[in-house]
């Protein structure tokens, strides 16, 4: 390890130290913010380095390699993909934004899987994925866009690797497998060339794994053996439903029923995310198959900004997730293992704050689309029905200028 690796923690709790399967029957007989000692964390809430356990170890010299400019690179992103988050909320409530889905809390979970990714490397997001968004590259502005309604998604899936929004619940776990037979079919898994083997990651949230969609692709992804990683972010809340209402265990252990591994990991733990999704990307691309990473985390805001979550959690709980901040906590590590000094964290803010500013013209500054856009790029190819809508939509229109010019 060199000089600028990350420090590396004593050994000291036992192997032996291992989780039962939880069973989760009601909110009485369930700690919300208690991942147990199978959960995978390397840094806790004040962000003191956590010894060596059987959970981490596997992961651990993932996170030792790991330098002071890394720990600095991904705290910016946790600042900057925070506030792009708020900038879209506050556009939302000035009018700007027909809707918002928050990610707030759930940063480190969505950076540390976002940065784990090769740059051949595929994935399949959900609504939220605004942090992955952001570590493949794609423009905060292509997000406000969607939101906005002015383009057909944003951006160009291929030029990042980083498919569009899916708006319904669960139905990008089957995209991303499919995508993810066609890589192992293309001979590019298992090769042992680095910039040729791929693998793909599906994002979605606890409320997805009830939806046939996920288990169906679960199903598929371990019958094939293909390189796919589901990345769950059980945020605690599918809308308004807890997890006790979603299901009797929690998803990670439901991977082996599928016939691959399950792995929890503290999703406001940066350092930790990265370390497991970076070795189930790995195996995938090695061609050991998927695996399923739950990222254990809380939704600090509303589900969207057409939700209210005062009518159904209590704000003890909030206050309670907001001690395990996953900004706060890698401040506190790279303060204490001397990776950063003030002055750093004041040129993020202040980056912070240009961003904001930049997004928020931009937004404001999205012309409208020609209403015939509606009909481009739906097809590759010229579809006949298509173009006779385009062609019947354009002269509806029209006929709305020539009586106004015949008055």
């Amino acid at each position: 390890m060199h000089d600028d690796a990350m420090d590396s923690a004593p050994t000291g709790v036992p192997n032996s130290v291992r989780h039962h399967e939880t069973v989760v029957d009601s909110p009485m007989e369930h700690d919300i913010t208690d991942g147990g000692p199978d959960m995978v964390q390397f840094v806790d809430g004040e962000g003191n380095r956590l010894p060596t356990s059987a959970a981490n170890e596997a992961y651990a010299q993932i996170v030792e390699d790991m330098t002071s400019e890394d720990a600095r690179s991904m705290y910016r992103d946790l600042v900057l993909v925070r506030r792009v988050d708020a900038e879209g909320h506050a556009l939302q409530r000035q009018g700007e934004l027909g809707l918002w889905p928050s990610l707030l809390g759930q940063e480190a979970a969505q950076v540390g899987a976002g940065r784990a990714m090769r740059a051949q490397d595929y994935a399949f997001p959900g609504y939220r994925e605004h942090g992955v968004a952001w570590c493949r590259g794609v423009p905060p502005e292509n997000l406000l866009g969607m939101f906005r309604g002015v383009n057909h998604g944003g951006w160009d899936s291929n030029e990042h690797n980083f498919h569009l929004y899916t708006i319904v619940i669960g139905n990008q776990m089957l995209h991303a497998t499919g995508y993810a037979m066609g890589i192992q079919r293309d001979g590019d898994v298992g090769t042992g060339d680095d910039a040729r083997d791929a693998a793909v990651m599906a994002f979605t949230g606890d409320g997805g794994t009830a939806q046939g969609d996920f288990n169906e692709a679960l199903v598929f992804a371990g019958v094939a053996n293909a390189p796919l990683v589901f990345f769950v972010q059980n945020n605690q809340w599918a809308i308004s439903e807890p997890n006790y209402k979603q299901f009797r265990i929690p998803p990670y252990q439901r991977a082996r029923g599928f016939g691959f591994p399950g792995v929890r990991v503290d999703g406001n733990d940066v350092l930790a995310v990265y370390a497991v999704t970076k070795a189930a990307l790995d195996a995938a691309r090695a061609g050991q198959g998927p695996t399923l990473i739950e990222a254990f985390t809380y939704r600090m805001g509303a589900h969207t900004t057409s939700d209210d979550p005062t009518k159904y959690r209590i704000a003890t709980e909030v206050d309670i997730w907001r001690e395990k901040d996953p900004i706060k906590r890698m401040r506190g590590f790279m303060t204490t293992k001397g990776h950063a000094d003030e002055a750093f964290f004041d040129a993020v803010d202040a980056e912070a704050d240009e961003l904001a500013a930049r997004i928020r013209v931009a937004c404001q500054q999205m012309p409208d689309p020609a209403k015939p856009h509606m009909f481009d790029d739906i097809y590759v190819d010229e579809h006949p029905v298509v173009e006779q809508e385009k062609a019947d939509f354009i002269a509806y229109h029209s006929s709305f200028a020539d009586a106004e010019g015949a008055r």
